[in-house]
């Protein structure tokens, strides 16, 4: 898009719209600024994101009025923006007295209070800090300007709730210059100060946001190795000729890359290798090479053969039971790059630039974008979790049985409901869990937050560990509740780490009984139908559910907990059970 005019755009967008479809994502826009070509730029950005957007843009300058009108929306931006507050009070600030400045100070505090509690169950605001940088200033002294704009960044700091993202729009001034983000001309004849390179920084500098609402955040990050975690060809040059020295020109690039891949293992990225290579000169580099920052306990995976990269990737991802989209894979070579797109264009792919000193910058652009880095417990041990994973499979071979094996591994869940530490994980979960997700409705931790405070709901979480070590938080239920005595289960799922070990079916027994006792009489329950949860389309028909309306995507279901017939899992047993 970066180089897209607008009317290309435009063109491009009417293709788009007729081949991407699906649920619709709605975005409110609210401004006190004209900024009608945004709506065509968000639009084309989330439909190049296999999202369906709905776009609409409030009433010019009446923020705090629209933003009572935004109950169904999935997100809500917002320009409140200097620029119009400076026109109505003074530009220049510094005529200005103290009490003058103080009482416009206290109108937009209380205007940002009553925007915040409009907007508070939306699953996700964005609001633009305010910004002094397209006014004219000193260099060698702060401004009232600058102290007013301080001072509002300060209350929105200390305002702003959990569904709440704070952009902060300076900078993106400062990436592409004060000239190519601001039009003096057109902000003079009909207050639209904000050129179209402008907005396409912004909606990518917000692109990571609509990505995890709508569940397209990515998991994975796998690199090849020959001019890509180092310079040189281990086959050709040996391992005194190979450059990852942070001391060199044309290694120290490549040491940045392998410390941003050790930051993201460490922030629970899973990391992988796919090389065209010999395993044992991987391994020596690996092991023995004194520039080597990126070692074996970081990494997940390795597909390091002679196969083509297409069948290493796919392979990869059905090792670590995740979707072929979940991927992004980085190499130098413009011929493997290319199969990838052709072959498996799912997946995101990035090609080494020429100019090697480029390179960090872009992969943190990739990471930035496509991984959220506020990890949980479970992110930050997740390559150790993954590691254990590959041992249960190897354990398989040495029993009889699946149910054997399944036995051996002393299983053991720990159920605890409504536990408000546990919102970000389970938050997260939602916006992840594609495979064994029944309905695949992503919540933002807001309301996960709401699921929690409202009585008659319930939210169940499982954490899993057995001999091999601890999962973490793997699977999230959340029920409904009424008066009329029937409970709805509104979101069932189970991190695919997790499937295959009937947990899913101890922890619904377990939740149905929890019902049962609460002196619920009937629960309803349905599934949604996505391109990667058909395993679990049958689930509750398992369970004892009876099927009832059916359409092609939507199967809804019940069932009298009177006759549920509570199955038995001897190997699983139950840890620690909390109710908070």
């Amino acid at each position: 898009m970066e180089n897209l005019k607008y009317s290309e755009i435009l063109q491009q967008n009417k293709i788009l719209k007729e081949r991407v479809k699906g649920d619709p994502f709605k975005v409110s826009i609210l401004s006190n600024v004209t900024i009608n070509s945004f709506k065509e730029i968000a639009e084309y950005s989330l439909r190049l994101n296999g999202v369906n957007p709905i776009v609409e843009i409030g009433n010019f300058d009446n923020i705090v009025q629209d933003s009572a009108n935004c109950k169904d929306a999935s997100m809500v931006i917002i320009f409140y923006d200097m620029l119009n507050i400076a026109d109505g009070i003074s530009v220049f600030f510094e005529d200005m007295d103290d009490a003058s400045l103080h009482q416009v100070e206290e109108k937009i505090c209380t205007e940002i209070d009553l925007i915040f509690r409009n907007l508070g169950n939306i699953p996700s605001v964005v609001f633009n800090k305010f910004s002094s940088h397209l006014f004219p200033s000193g260099f060698l002294q702060s401004t009232k300007l600058d102290q007013f704009v301080v001072k509002l960044n300060a209350y929105l700091e200390t305002k702003a709730t959990r569904n709440v993202s704070l952009v902060d729009v300076s900078k993106i001034v400062v990436q592409i210059g004060t000239k190519h983000a601001f039009d003096a001309r057109f902000y003079n004849s009909s207050k639209a100060p904000y050129t179209l390179s402008f907005f396409k920084k912004y909606i990518s500098a917000i692109e990571p946001i609509t990505l995890q609402l709508t569940g397209k955040l990515k998991k994975a990050i796998i690199f090849d190795c020959d001019n890509t975690l180092w310079k040189g060809v281990i086959g050709e040059d040996g391992m005194a000729k190979i450059d990852m020295s942070p001391t060199s020109a044309y290694g120290k690039p490549f040491f940045e890359v392998q410390r941003i891949a050790k930051f993201l293992s460490k922030k629970g990225v899973i990391v992988g290798i796919c090389s065209k290579n010999n395993i044992a000169d991987v391994e020596e580099v690996m092991a023995n090479h004194p520039d080597m920052l990126l070692k074996n306990e970081d990494i997940v995976i390795k597909k390091i053969n002679w196969t083509d990269k297409a069948t290493n990737l796919r392979e990869i991802a059905k090792e670590l039971n995740i979707g072929i989209d979940s991927l992004i894979f980085i190499d130098d070579s413009s011929f493997e790059i290319n199969l990838i797109k052709e072959q498996l264009p799912e997946v995101v792919t990035l090609q080494v630039p020429t100019a090697n000193y480029e390179y960090p910058g872009i992969v943190l652009e990739y990471v930035y974008k496509y991984f959220i880095l506020n990890s949980s417990e479970e992110d930050r041990k997740r390559t150790e979790i993954y590691k254990q994973q590959f041992q249960r499979q190897d354990e398989i071979a040495k029993h009889q049985s699946i149910d054997e094996y399944l036995a051996s591994l002393e299983i053991q869940l720990d159920i605890i409901k409504d536990d408000s530490s546990q919102i970000p994980r389970i938050s997260q979960l939602t916006q992840k869990t594609n495979q064994f997700n029944l309905t695949t409705i992503r919540y933002t931790e807001t309301q996960v937050e709401k699921f929690m405070k409202d009585e008659n709901n319930h939210v169940f979480s499982v954490s899993v560990r057995d001999k091999f070590g601890d999962s973490g938080l793997t699977a999230v239920c959340i029920v409904t509740g009424s008066e009329t005595e029937t409970a709805t289960i509104d979101t069932l799922l189970m991190s695919c780490r997790v499937i295959g070990r009937n947990i899913e079916v101890f922890f619904m027994d377990y939740v149905l009984h929890f019902l049962k006792e609460r002196g619920y009489k009937k629960v309803n329950a349905k599934y949604i139908s996505t391109a990667k949860n058909q395993q679990v389309e049958s689930f509750y028909e398992k369970m004892g559910f009876t099927v009832g309306e059916t359409d092609s995507a939507i199967k809804f279901y019940s069932l009298e907990l009177a006759n549920y017939k509570k199955m038995v899992i001897d190997y699983i047993k139950t840890g620690i059970v909390q109710y908070n």
